[in-house]
């Protein structure tokens, strides 16, 4: 629980939680005492309640719980009044032991970094291409990452549409070890625009024939010139004049065959008219620069065999 949530608007919420908790236990005591004390003139072993069956062969006994049952009930009872009064749970009492979420989070961390932080260290210390060289570096790089990345990129790195793949050696902004290092500390955001109000169906047509014939796949060869005179006037800035991408603003290159969502001529064409908007988020402050570094030489090594 972390200090933020033990403010309320008004201290009405505050006094309710009490109540209802406090009224819910000591409720549950009544209750508990209540059914299980004897009435008066009422048998040790109970009264029958009136309930009959099979023309009175089978009857309903009002008989007491047994002890070991009720004592079940009373030890949870002052199990919760214990835990209450240790943790929070009553309001805005933080409890005899003051425990948050945040500060028991705060302690594992701290406990963790100072069992690994050394191990990390002496990794951090080596050039990038050096510990991907590194078996056993390789395989803490490796846990990290399918802790971290396999959700998007797919356990074996392999990626799915709109992630990329990490092994297959093509990259979006480079995969130089420090660029791939700065993409997990950072992250990345990639726009394309949407062309289908400028170039209409027509002309998203052409231009997807053309981007087609980039990668040496078959296309109509009246479209493809009309989509090169598109592609120079509207994506030339981005891919390059012959398509091949910049790392830069992480245009994808165009003619190795490698399709970020899909290289279908239907997908193709969504892409064109649609646009399409790409993020990894930056995690730099949940990992820090020494995980990041072997993570980043474990990403390093699977497109550098």
């Amino acid at each position: 629980m972390v200090d933020s949530e033990f403010e309320f608007t008004s201290n009405f919420w505050n006094i309710w939680i009490i109540v209802l908790t406090v009224g819910n236990i000591l409720a549950c005591w009544w209750l508990v005492r209540w059914t299980s004390k004897p009435t008066a003139g009422e048998a040790a072993t109970g009264d029958i309640t009136g309930h009959t069956w099979d023309e009175g062969t089978l009857a309903e006994y009002n008989n007491p719980l047994p002890r070991w049952w009720l004592w079940l009930f009373y030890i949870t009872m002052i199990f919760s009044a214990i835990y209450l009064a240790l943790y929070p749970g009553l309001g805005t009492f933080r409890g005899l032991l003051n425990w948050t979420q945040q500060g028991q989070y705060d302690q594992e961390i701290q406990a963790a970094q100072e069992k690994y932080g050394p191990l990390f260290e002496k990794y951090a210390a080596q050039p990038i291409a050096t510990v991907a060289g590194d078996p056993e570096a390789l395989k803490i790089g490796q846990r990290l990452f399918l802790n971290y990345c396999a959700s998007c990129h797919g356990s074996d790195a392999g990626g799915s549409p709109g992630f990329p793949s990490l092994k297959d050696g093509d990259w979006l902004y480079g995969g130089e070890p420090d660029t791939i290092k700065l993409s997990i500390l950072d992250g990345r955001t990639g726009a394309m625009p949407a062309w289908g109000a400028v170039l209409n169906d027509q002309g998203v047509d052409e231009v997807a024939a053309y981007v087609i014939s980039l990668s040496g796949r078959d296309a109509d060869a009246a479209k493809v010139a009309a989509g090169k005179t598109h592609f120079a006037s509207y994506c030339a800035a981005c891919h390059g004049a012959d398509g091949k991408g910049n790392t830069a603003m992480g245009a994808p290159n165009l003619t190795d065959n490698i399709w970020l969502y899909g290289g279908s001529p239907g997908v193709i064409q969504q892409t064109i008219a649609n646009g399409r908007n790409g993020r990894m988020p930056s995690h730099r402050d949940f990992l820090g620069e020494d995980k990041a570094h072997l993570l980043a030489a474990y990403i390093y090594s699977l497109s550098n065999q």
